[in-house]
């Protein structure tokens, strides 16, 4: 399962858009994609490809000339919405498409349908329809993605592309919203759908910094358990018996073995109540008691009645002695 995510700077400013490219490969971004609004930004797209290294897809909507320049320049993939480009032009971009030897993704979503009737079966249906009109000019590497804004209807849509094609699917709620709403949304839809064996690659697309997209994107498939980002951090949300402050550590925590990448659960709990059993279950577990706490590791106890101000120091010491990449 592939993680991508979109530039949010105009794609004529290289030196902006390869600095937000960077970033997001840096966060774990695996292939991006980029707004060509013009042959200027078709024409970037030559000089960003010499500074990634992630492949990069070249989003074009109504100008096929746009996709003809981006392929020159070395795009990896083009994302078309065939049903918004006469045919013959989508021919010669299946022709420049094959040439090339790269995929083309058809990319259909609520804004781009001309009449809405059952929205769900329209998207499936333009999607369909695409499809037939690309492979008909001899295209066969093909991806395809027909998002919708909610949950329900994004869900339905792609059980349905996935019935009726076989070619790989890209997952994602269009204009799911700000952090938090969208957050929500795209891990519900997204989640659903994974779960079902549904989808070949990931966008959350969200109204934040892109890197964020990405980080939603590798949380929802560690918590499926698709595939391993960063440890695991059990921790409890806080109550009136805890006598440390909870928030504080576990963030400190999180931030600290963000860089490990072997696999592992560390449990941070607030008191004795559940943490000693959640502790059990962990590779590695603080467990705050009256302004102190313990250690344990692979379930046992190997330090206890240290001061909470010393916590998080003796917890770098144990993980520090099994050899892992602390931050």
């Amino acid at each position: 399962m592939i993680i991508q995510s979109m530039t949010k700077t105009d794609t004529r400013d290289v030196k902006a858009t390869v600095q937000q490219i960077k970033k997001l490969e840096k966060a774990g971004c695996e292939i991006v994609r980029v707004a060509v609004p013009d042959l200027q930004a078709a024409e970037a797209i030559k000089e960003i490809k010499k500074k990634i290294k992630i492949p990069l897809v070249a989003d074009i909507h109504f100008d096929y000339q746009l996709a003809l320049a981006a392929i020159r320049s070395g795009a990896d993939k083009i994302r078309i919405n065939p049903g918004n480009m006469p045919a013959d032009e989508v021919k010669e971009v299946c022709e420049a498409v094959k040439k090339a030897k790269i995929p083309v993704r058809i990319g259909v979503n609520t804004g781009s349908l001309k009449k809405v009737k059952n929205l769900a079966d329209d998207l499936v249906d333009s999607a369909l329809e695409n499809v037939k009109l690309v492979e008909k000019f001899g295209v066969k590497d093909i991806v395809v993605s027909a998002k919708a804004t909610d949950v329900e209807t994004t869900v339905k849509v792609y059980r349905e592309l996935a019935k009726k094609t076989n070619y790989p699917l890209h997952l994602g709620v269009t204009e799911a919203g700000t952090f938090l709403s969208g957050t929500v949304k795209s891990s519900m839809a997204i989640g659903t759908l994974l779960q079902e064996g549904i989808g070949d690659t990931i966008r959350v697309s969200l109204s934040a910094d892109p890197v964020e997209e990405v980080r939603v994107a590798q949380e929802i498939l560690q918590d499926l358990g698709l595939r391993q980002f960063r440890p695991e951090i059990i921790t409890c949300p806080g109550c009136g018996r805890a006598e440390v402050d909870i928030w504080k550590l576990a963030k400190r925590v999180e931030n600290t073995v963000k860089d490990i990448k072997k696999p592992l659960k560390i449990a941070v709990m607030g008191c004795v109540v559940n943490g000693i059993g959640e502790g059990k279950m962990a590779d590695f577990a603080v467990v705050g008691g009256k302004k102190c706490g313990l250690i344990m590791k692979k379930g046992e106890i190997v330090l206890k009645n240290i001061a909470e101000k010393n916590l998080m120091d003796e917890l770098v010491k144990v993980l520090k002695s099994e050899n892992l990449e602390i931050s």
